[in-house]
């Protein structure tokens, strides 16, 4: 009688999980939906209305104007062509696009460089011998990584940012350091589940789906973040 309580109880306990994974699965996928028609808006609609003023813009004779009118031409050229780079930059990023063509390795070294190696130092060394099976554990790795570095922009005030990525024994293992203000494992406890911290609570939803595992250790120095991810899910 003991026994089938027990067993009753780790099956409700196992069901309760198997529905959290599930509903947790359905609002990464609505995200991922959503993720890529706002990148189809940015890249049809907006890119195009910014392709189309650069052509206008263009068929100035700048050399004909006055000083004055001439240096804001320059500026305006210059911050219509930023615009336009960052437009296609956010778009790739949202459509993940570059992950299926070319692999998550690419995929993380082409979102590190369009979103901080213009601000801060970084070094991105990752293993070449994983290779990406097309999966949704694929985009949910990207985005686990995107929603670090952009947390570690956001709050830590780095200076530099190195990503290392090895592939053995079945488990891709990527760590992030930098030398901003970090986290330590229990902050990291303490702050996931509240209502504020929306970006580390995406990051525990990734996880669990992934059926990974993330350490946050830091000193007076550097802050590190390791994650581990079983292939079988990837």
């Amino acid at each position: 009688s003991q026994q089938k309580k027990i067993n009753y109880q780790q099956g409700l306990q196992q069901l309760k999980e198997e529905q959290q994974n599930q509903l947790i699965e359905s609002a990464v996928r609505s995200e991922e939906e959503e993720r890529l028609r706002i990148a189809e808006q940015l890249h049809d609609e907006i890119g195009a209305i910014l392709s189309a003023a650069k052509l206008h813009i263009a068929g100035i004779k700048s050399e004909s104007l006055p000083h004055k009118e001439a240096v804001l031409y320059n500026i305006t050229k210059e911050l219509l062509d930023e615009a336009i780079q960052k437009v296609r930059a956010i778009s790739h990023n949202l459509h993940s696009s570059i992950l299926t063509n070319f692999g998550l390795n690419e995929a993380i070294k082409h979102f590190v460089n369009t979103t901080c190696s213009h601000i801060i130092q970084t070094d991105i060394n990752l293993d070449e011998s994983f290779t990406v099976n097309d999966s949704a554990g694929d985009i949910s790795t990207l985005r686990l990584v995107q929603e670090l570095v952009q947390n570690i922009l956001k709050h830590a005030a780095p200076g530099y940012l190195n990503i290392n990525s090895k592939f053995a024994n079945d488990q891709l293992v990527i760590q992030i350091i930098h030398d901003g203000e970090g986290l330590s494992q229990h902050e990291f406890e303490e702050l996931r589940y509240k209502t504020h911290g929306l970006g580390l609570r995406n990051i525990q939803n990734r996880l669990i789906l992934l059926k990974g595992t993330i350490y946050f250790e830091k000193d007076k120095t550097s802050s590190t973040i390791l994650l581990t991810i079983p292939k079988h899910i990837l």
